[in-house]
């Protein structure tokens, strides 16, 4: 058995960060952020502090209020329960996939008279939340 110094990485870790070195791409240069007067570089369109000022003021003056009220605080700690307690994609692990879910979709949906009840919630990840919400909106039309 061949024994390795400490801390010099073998395995598939070694193999995948090799790799990565060698064949990274260029990330494209940061540009000032959005928000009139800020100087700070970002990848995104606003930097960090002006991000959540954004979403905020979205929130506020654009968003449906109805919408708001739906999804709010206590809709982001149910969403969170669901999400922990139920890991996977409930349609891809149906399809023997393994895929983590991002996202949590409403069996009956709330336009419709459903609830944000466990029983009514399913978790997704995003392909198949995107794939169930529009076959739903074709069917209605």
């Amino acid at each position: 058995m061949t024994k390795f110094a400490e801390g010099v990485p073998t395995g598939a870790s070694f193999l995948y960060t090799k790799a990565r070195r060698l064949s990274a791409m260029p990330r494209k240069p940061k540009h000032p952020c959005g928000h009139q007067g800020c100087p700070e570089l970002t990848d995104d369109y606003y930097c960090e502090k002006h991000r959540k000022e954004s979403i905020k003021e979205y929130n506020r003056f654009r968003r449906d209020p109805q919408t708001v009220k739906r999804y709010g605080g206590a809709w982001r700690k149910i969403r969170a329960r669901v999400l922990q307690a139920n890991p996977l994609c409930n349609e891809c692990k149906q399809h023997g996939r393994f895929v983590l879910a991002t996202e949590v979709h409403h069996i009956k949906p709330l336009s419709a008279g459903g609830t944000h009840d466990y029983e009514n919630l399913m978790s997704l990840c995003h392909s198949c939340h995107s794939r169930i919400t529009m076959t739903a909106t074709n069917n209605k039309v």
